[in-house]
């Protein structure tokens, strides 16, 4: 339209063509416009030959012409916008006088006019030449069986003076729903419809022509989809400068199409018993209205539920359409005529027992040897029970070994006895049962140890799981007919009531096996009496007289009530008083013989008397102490303590029982000296730094001993801590004979431990701490000459506490920070001092210089 770059108004190409009584649209659009506002067009319109006459616009209210002003109010003529740059033109119900040229044209609001603002279109109106009709009237109702075939038909013709084509479409209306069954364009092509493309390929849906205005749609298998109303859509269309134009569109109801179903039935017996091992005969009788040529499938499927919908079922036999026969093993499927089939199954067994359902489907030809289902059913289910002769035996079971005590052996065996109806196929497994006993009315339910499969697999339940694995429970099979369950170590868990179940198992034509009948056993009760065991043990001392320096001789005697095998263990005790720092009396363990008869030497800590103890069994309940060379300090309550094992698994040995007896006292009646220590210090408070000096003070009472005659052990404690509340640290020692032991410790004071004369010991600490401060006191061990030679111990004594306090010295403490402090300050004044003078000096000095002044003026500043 333009040939330079503009705004371009544009209207169809061409001429457009339509018939009386249908509708005219003519788009008009506006090219390369961006405004943001709609715009603005007018319509025009000029009979052949004459002068344009407004028609109508979307702007101006008076712009049409009063010849129109009456169609435009009755709604014929109307613009309907669809863009800001596009409108349409609609015009009902064309007549002849609307044929011309329509002129759609745009105000210009450009400063310059560049491109064309109006396009003309032609437009002719045709008469209506175009008839359309159903072969006959009123439409018919067809009622037709799956299957059969039927024909529609419809005729249309053209009498337009123009070279005109037509269209044709088949179409079934079912409801709302409506689908294409097959066209024929304008162009002479086929196009079936959306699921008839295979019928159509097949050739089972065409569609031709019958003289030279009637159109065939023929169906040769008609299907169940098929049924509805068919309508024949007639559209008339013609070629304009190249291109293809839809002038006019008819349709007509042609038939309403009703397919009845085919009537199916299939029927089986309701109730069937057959023995184990016979043939089952089921026969499936099937009812139908159909007698054309149509094939049927049968199938027989089985389920253990009389739901043939439910997962589980499975297919036994299939006869197909051409008659081929597909079934599974002891299985076969017959018919003696085409309504009558047969399901035989030989060898029936228990797994036989169930439902079975007779399939039908009907299958009739279709077009190029195709087949298409028309009907199918289901029978009711069949129930079929199988009898056998199940086996019939009693089961027994029996305590070989009963148990009188825990950790006895406990072995049951379960026994089939009274077999009748046992056959080669089938076998016999055992599970094992226990059940605690009752001690009211509540009902205790069985616990599973065992259960046996037909296939011999054994399987533990949780009670019995952990212990079979460690091999105490044993589950065995020693003859065909009889099982046995041994316990290795029977508890007192274990006492209860035992039985077993024995199931008979069948051997099915798969070799599968099948469980068929269980038999309970009586219960057998596994119990023993639990009684205390009772263990005692009776001290006594031979020789009650004795001195120091003599022999101690202790016998225990041990007897012992509800213990199993007992063996007996011993250890020997003493029980001395001690000092005030601890509890009134302690245990000391001396020697043990254990139930394998090793000796041990247990807390006897005497070096020299390694030997000087002996423990051994004079009998098997019987067991003598001795101690040699006694000494007043092995003074003291002595016991036997005896502890009872049982045997357990052979080698390993359960404690059952643990007894003391009554005490031997040994008690020295001397008139001896009498021994006491205190301790005593000149500085019991101290400054940190100075020394710390303790005197352990040893005093005699009684009668006089030689010096050569005395000899003593001092230790040396400490409890830091203002109270006694800590355990006492020991600091240092000197024996008897002079070594010196000293302990160490985490700060840095140190001990020293000598003897100043016979009686008195001191101990220093040089360089006293912080930690130092606390209660200090000795111990003293006594050793005094017999006058056999021997050194005897004496009973050990403690002095009373003294406290040690350590202050420390605060001028001393403090002085040399105090230098230090001073003189870091005088060096920073000092320095200080020296910074500012150079700096005043050298960095901040400014020289001023005098300007020449006049009296008449002021003063510079500068003189300030």
């Amino acid at each position: 339209h333009a040939l330079c770059r503009g705004r371009v108004v544009r209207v169809p190409t061409g001429t457009l063509v339509r018939v009386v009584g249908t509708e005219l649209v003519i788009p008009c659009n506006v090219s390369d416009y961006d405004g943001p506002s709609e715009q603005n067009f007018d319509w025009s319109f000029s009979s052949l030959g004459s002068s344009f006459v407004e028609l109508a616009s979307t702007w101006e209210v008076g712009f049409p012409a009063q010849l129109y002003q009456e169609r435009l109010q009755r709604g014929e003529i109307l613009l309907r916008r669809t863009a800001n740059d596009a409108v349409e033109l609609h015009i009902k119900n064309v007549q002849p006088s609307d044929q011309g040229h329509y002129k759609c044209s745009t105000p210009s609001t450009d400063a310059t006019v560049q491109g064309n603002y109006e396009d003309t279109v032609q437009v002719k109106v045709l008469a209506d030449s175009l008839h359309v009709g159903p072969s006959a009237r009123p439409p018919p109702s067809l009622s037709l069986r799956e299957g059969e075939p039927f024909e529609l038909r419809c005729t249309a013709a053209s009498a337009s003076p123009l070279h005109t084509h037509l269209a044709l479409l088949w179409e079934v209306h079912r409801g709302p729903a409506r689908r294409s069954v097959l066209a024929l364009t304008h162009e002479g092509r086929f196009h079936p419809g959306l699921g008839y493309e295979q019928r159509y390929h097949s050739g089972d849906v065409r569609l031709d022509t019958v003289g030279s205005d009637a159109y065939r749609l023929s169906v040769s298998r008609a299907l169940s989809a098929d049924q509805g109303s068919y309508r024949c859509i007639v559209s008339e269309w013609i070629a304009e400068q190249g291109n293809w134009q839809e002038i006019q569109e008819k349709a007509v109801e042609v038939a309403t199409v009703v397919i009845q179903p085919t009537v199916l039935r299939a029927a089986v017996p309701k109730n069937v018993s057959v023995a184990e091992g016979k043939e089952l005969d089921l026969t499936c009788n099937i009812t139908t209205d159909r007698a054309d040529d149509i094939r049927p499938e049968v199938m027989w499927s089985f389920s253990r539920m009389p739901d043939s919908t439910l997962p589980g079922s499975r297919v036994l036999a299939r006869l197909d359409r051409d008659s081929l026969v597909h079934s599974s093993p002891h299985v076969a499927l017959s018919h003696v005529d085409a309504r009558s089939y047969h399901l035989l199954v030989w060898d029936v067994s228990k797994e036989n027992s169930g439902y079975y359902f007779c399939h039908v489907s009907l299958w009739a030809p279709g077009h190029n040897r195709s087949w298409h289902k028309v009907a199918e059913a289901v029978s009711s289910p069949a129930g079929v029970g199988v009898t056998w002769l199940e086996p019939d035996y009693q089961v027994y079971l029996n305590a070989s070994k009963v148990p009188g005590f825990a950790d006895d052996p406990t072995e049951l065996a379960c026994q089939v006895v009274d077999t009748k109806n046992g056959e080669a196929n089938v076998r016999f497994t055992v599970s094992w049962y226990y059940r605690m006993n009752r001690r009211s009315d509540n009902v205790v339910t069985s616990e599973l140890l065992a259960v046996m499969d037909g296939d011999w697999t054994l399987k533990y339940g949780e009670r019995s799981k952990q212990r079979a694995q460690d091999g105490d429970f044993i589950f065995s099979k020693e003859h065909t007919d009889t099982f046995n369950f041994r316990i290795q170590r029977t508890t007192e868990e274990d006492r209860g009531n035992y039985y077993c179940v024995v199931s008979a198992w069948t051997k099915q034509r798969n070799n599968s096996w099948v469980k068929s009948k269980d038999v309970f056993s009586k219960p057998v009760n596994i119990f023993w009496a639990l009684e205390d065991s009772v263990l005692v043990v009776k001290a006594r001392q031979p020789k009650p007289f004795f001195a120091a320096g003599n022999t101690f001789e202790m016998t225990c005697k041990v007897s012992s009530k509800n213990i199993k095998s007992p063996r007996y263990s011993v250890l020997i005790t003493a029980e001395k008083p001690v000092g005030d720092l601890s509890s009134p009396n302690e245990t000391k363990y001396i020697i043990s013989l254990d139930q394998d008869s090793v000796v041990k030497l247990e807390n006897w800590t005497d070096a020299s008397r390694v030997d000087g103890v002996v423990l051994e069994k004079v009998q098997e309940d019987e067991f003598r102490y001795r101690m040699y060379q006694t000494q007043v300090s092995d003074a003291g309550l002595y016991r036997c303590m005896v502890t009872a094992w049982s045997p357990v698994r052979g080698s390993l040995w359960r404690e059952a029982a643990t007894s003391l007896s009554n005490p031997i006292e040994i008690d020295f009646q001397t008139s001896g000296p009498i021994f006491n220590a205190s301790v005593h210090s000149d500085t019991p408070s101290v400054i940190r730094g100075d020394l710390i000096k303790l005197f352990c003070i040893i005093t005699v009472e009684g009668a006089a001993l030689d010096p050569d005659d005395m000899a003593f052990d001092v230790s040396w404690f400490a409890v830091h801590s203002f109270g006694l509340d800590k355990a006492p640290v020991l600091l240092s020692s000197l024996d008897r004979k002079g070594i010196v032991t000293t302990s160490r410790r985490d700060w840095k004071s140190d001990l020293s431990l000598e003897r100043v004369s016979v009686l008195e010991f001191l101990l220093q600490v040089h360089g006293s701490e912080d930690q130092d401060f606390g209660n200090y006191y000795c111990s003293v061990t006594p050793w005094v000459k017999s006058p056999t030679g021997s050194w005897q111990k004496e009973a050990e004594i403690h002095s009373k506490p003294v406290f040690i306090t350590v202050k420390m010295d605060v001028l001393n403490a403090f002085k040399y920070p105090l230098l230090i402090g001073v003189g870091l300050s005088t060096v920073i004044g000092l320095l200080s001092c020296l910074i500012g003078y150079c700096s005043s000096h050298w960095c901040c000095k400014k020289e001023v210089q005098e300007t020449r002044r006049e009296r008449r003026r002021l003063m510079s500043m500068e003189m300030d």
